[in-house]
């Protein structure tokens, strides 16, 4: 059934339609629901990730080893390890966390529909999240992620995210948003370019008094160069420097402040280490529907997208300037790590499922049509994909052992056609295999998700393509 982009409503005789196309004030309309939000809660339900297997359980002396302080300094031993663990895998021990959201964009970029979906042991058939036009929900006591928590206290978290949320209808702990963390870290050094506080081309002399495993040591580099790595083959080191480049701005308050203003309440860089830019844990926040509207900021629009809480319209052209926004989009769409909602780096037709189907960046393409990426061999020619690649997806990936994510834009790359934003968090990393995992030939870099993420991005694509003319 093909729906028409008309603002105010849509082609589907469904109540509860949600449209976005005129911003009011916060309070003016109540939060509804849309068909794109069912189409969402259905797939991940059907995909059933709670079939996933566990390398390592938490009656194991592996799972005792794999908590951190920097969660991501450790993830290539991790990764050895439970690739190793993978054959003594057991069923996971409850329903995996999930928080998805789409949203649907219009001709212009603004935000047409939206949908998001809440997964864990307390909703386990996922609930749908009532979202204003505003983009907004105060439906959901947001809870910081404990990696111990998940276990002994059924996945309900402890230290709140968004104050006040006492009496709100859903609890859900936020899975930590692992190396999409680096979309905030970007914003926040794009925002400082624009307010004149550095340029792309400084030369930034990045010496850390405190040497961490996740960040490395003394580099000195242009700051383009940092915001390259970083988000195009999700480069710690650079990432590090940014956020200590912040922090000799004394800047990370005011990012901070700048997400609340904005209305992306649960986007939080705390926590973080002033000497290096490192410990990144679990006092760093992301949810999906909060990065979902990050990036719509990053596509950019004309006019308004959505009222502020404090009552300010939130202008995309406002918040990032085009030159800003466009190198942002270009790295993005410069991606390396295509595995999640992608499998492009693949190109199987096999195992795992086709994703969301884009092409490879061409600085990752060999003369053989395979991917590399610094080193790392995906062992498949892409070329046919990337010839038929119907879409481009400008996302960044993010895991750990227990954490999962991708947050990207989707555009048709014909005239028209779907147009859509799509995030994804989750506790399903590279701990968790599938149970028909076929082996990989030596050499070949891993799949890192269950790739039920793949057949998510690939089902939700397809009703986008369905629903949307082209």
């Amino acid at each position: 059934m093909r729906r028409t982009w008309v603002h105010g409503t849509i082609g589907l005789a469904m109540a509860g339609v949600l449209t976005m196309g005129a911003m009011g004030p916060a309070s003016a309309a109540p939060a509804q629901t849309s068909a794109v939000a069912e189409q969402l809660r259905s797939t991940m339900e059907r995909l059933r990730f709670q079939e996933v297997l566990d390398t390592a359980p938490p009656s194991s002396a592996l799972a005792r080893t794999l908590v951190t302080v920097d969660k991501e300094a450790t993830a290539a031993g991790q990764r050895s390890r439970l690739l190793a663990a993978a054959a003594d895998a057991k069923p996971i021990v409850q329903q995996p966390q999930i928080d998805a959201t789409v949203i649907e964009l219009d001709s212009g970029g603004k935000p047409a529909r939206s949908g998001t979906v809440l997964m864990s042991p307390q909703y386990k058939d996922g609930v749908v999240v009532p979202v204003d036009e505003n983009l907004r929900t105060d439906a959901v006591r947001w809870r910081q992620w404990d990696d111990a928590g998940w276990y002994a206290n059924n996945a309900r978290g402890t230290v709140d995210i968004v104050p006040g949320r006492e009496n709100a209808e859903y609890d859900f702990m936020s899975p930590y948003p692992a190396s999409v963390l680096k979309l905030a870290v970007n914003f926040g050094v794009l925002r400082m370019v624009d307010q004149g506080k550095i340029r792309l081309t400084d030369t930034y002399d990045y010496n850390p008094t405190t040497i961490s495993s996740l960040c490395g040591g003394a580099t000195s580099r242009t700051v383009e160069s940092y915001i390259n790595d970083s988000l195009t083959w999700s480069s710690n080191g650079a990432a590090c420097a940014l956020v200590k480049l912040m922090h000799d701005h004394d800047y990370i308050g005011t990012l901070n402040q700048t997400f609340q203003d904005l209305g992306l309440e649960t986007i939080q860089l705390k926590n973080t280490n002033p000497v290096n830019g490192g410990r990144w844990g679990n006092p760093v926040t992301m949810n999906s529907l909060d990065t979902a509207k990050l990036l719509v900021l990053v596509n950019g629009s004309a006019g308004t997208v959505w009222t502020a809480p404090n009552g300010d319209p939130v202008k995309p052209r406002a918040v990032l300037s085009e030159t800003s926004r466009n190198v942002f989009k270009a790295k993005l769409g410069q991606q390396g790590f295509n595995d999640m909602l992608s499998s492009a780096n693949r190109c199987s037709g096999t195992y795992p499922a086709r994703g969301i189907p884009h092409a490879v960046g061409a600085p990752w393409l060999q003369a053989d049509g395979t991917v590399n990426v610094n080193g790392s061999n995906f062992g498949a020619d892409v070329r046919p994909c990337n010839t038929a690649a119907e879409v481009s997806f400008l996302h960044k990936t993010g895991w750990v052992n227990n954490s999962a994510s991708d947050a990207g834009i989707v555009k048709f790359r014909g005239k028209g056609g779907r147009h859509y934003i799509i995030t994804v968090f989750s506790n399903l990393g590279t701990q968790y295999v599938d149970a028909d995992r076929p082996p990989l030939p030596g050499g070949v870099y891993p799949y890192s998700y269950t790739e039920k993420f793949a057949k998510l991005g690939a089902i939700i694509d397809a009703y986008e393509k369905e629903s949307t003319p082209e």
